[in-house]
């Protein structure tokens, strides 16, 4: 499979040599490496000022809105655990079986990752030994399973909150310092996971259009910032003139999606109940943005996807400009319709520069990591993964 047998990763906890396996050679970096600590500092900057705000919003008596703040992080962080057990258990861990279900009930999964990748990443980079190939396949393999955590987290988490902050923020009179830094850290944390996540992807895909350049990057990362902070926005405006139908448009899209991921009959996990959940999480990520869920051409897909964005966003924006007499005078109504189209506009653009200059146009249906040619007993789990 794409990420390292659990075998490997018990050898790290019982300080046992490893054993070399015959693969294609990838090699980890260290700039791989800085985008490791980095996407932790992150990841832990991020949940510590979740918890700060969830506190002083509830010391300030706004009970509803701490502990839906508190919520959207406990349901990420569960959905993050399953996950990372899930595919130890797929795995066929059988030693320490207790320990990682101890560790995972506790929210340390993705810190077990972290421990494992940074070991092994320092042994990659800075030290030269035998076994160098096999670690840097290893730190490949681990790094994916990161990513992929990362993205449920950006995108069952992030963009939750970034909706709720964003609303507390307009619907205030004065916000403290602490509302306008969650706010950044999530939009960072999204920004993070998505790039972070192609990265890792470009290094399974034998394309030879590959994702190196800072130009690359920039444009992929404007691509779905924008698009997102547009939709994020409309959501948001939605939400000002009524809660219940912002909550009504997100579950008929949600239907929509899952109804979709339902007929491609993904193949992600190998137990039926978790591939169930995997749908409906993946359900979810499409509300805020496009992946191809099967790695198959989906070119009239997605241009179907961002044409009914673009109606769905413009008919909000008009409903909101036709009964502006609704919004509270201190909302800077135009200022909020115009960044939302601006961003969408500029989205839509970048769009169309990432896929007709830097995508790769090569979809393969085996082992994307260890490359044609090669004998695996089933695919890689990255090549069944969210796909962009």
């Amino acid at each position: 499979m794409f990420h390292s047998t659990k075998k490997d990763i018990l050898k790290f906890f019982t300080c046992k040599e490893m054993v070399s396996h015959e693969k294609q050679k990838i090699i980890f970096t260290k700039r791989d490496f800085a985008i490791i600590i980095f996407g932790l500092v992150v990841y832990i900057s991020d949940v510590g000022t979740d918890l700060w705000m969830a506190k002083n919003l509830l010391c300030e008596g706004q009970y509803l809105r701490g502990t839906l703040i508190l919520f959207t992080g406990l349901f990420s962080s569960i959905i993050i655990q399953f996950f990372s057990y899930t595919w130890f258990k797929e795995d066929d861990v059988e030693k320490l079986d207790w320990l990682f279900f101890l560790l995972h009930s506790l929210c340390g999964g993705i810190f077990i990752r972290y421990c494992f990748i940074l070991k092994l990443g320092f042994q990659a980079v800075f030290q030269s030994n035998s076994s160098t190939d096999n670690i840097h396949n290893l730190c490949i393999n681990e790094m994916a399973d990161i990513s992929m955590l990362q993205l449920f987290k950006a995108f069952l988490e992030s963009t939750a909150q970034l909706i709720l902050q964003i609303h507390i923020v307009m619907a205030s009179d004065c916000s403290p310092f602490y509302q306008y830094a969650s706010i950044a850290l999530s939009f960072g944390s999204i920004s993070c996971a998505t790039v972070s996540y192609q990265i890792v992807l470009r290094k399974s895909l034998p394309d030879k259009n590959e994702f190196s350049g800072i130009f690359c990057k920039l444009i992929y990362l404007f691509y779905k910032l924008m698009t997102l902070t547009s939709w994020i926005l409309t959501i948001v405006l939605v939400t000002m003139l009524s809660i219940a139908g912002s909550i009504v448009l997100l579950i008929l899209l949600w239907f929509g999606n899952l109804s979709w991921v339902i007929k491609q009959n993904t193949e992600f996990c190998k137990f039926k109940a978790a591939e169930y959940v995997y749908r409906m999480i993946v359900g979810i990520i499409l509300i805020f943005t496009f992946f191809n869920i099967k790695g198959e051409n989906t070119v009239i897909v997605q241009f179907v996807y961002y044409v009914f964005r673009i109606i769905v966003t413009l008919i909000i924006l008009c409903m909101c400009r036709f009964w502006k007499s609704l919004f509270d005078e201190k909302i800077y109504l135009s200022t909020l319709i115009s960044a939302a189209a601006i961003s969408l506009v500029l989205g839509i653009f970048f769009l169309i520069i990432y896929y007709a200059f830097f995508h790769p146009n090569v979809y393969y249906t085996q082992d994307e990591v260890d490359g044609p040619g090669l004998e695996r007993k089933e695919p890689c789990r990255i090549s069944k993964f969210l796909i962009q």
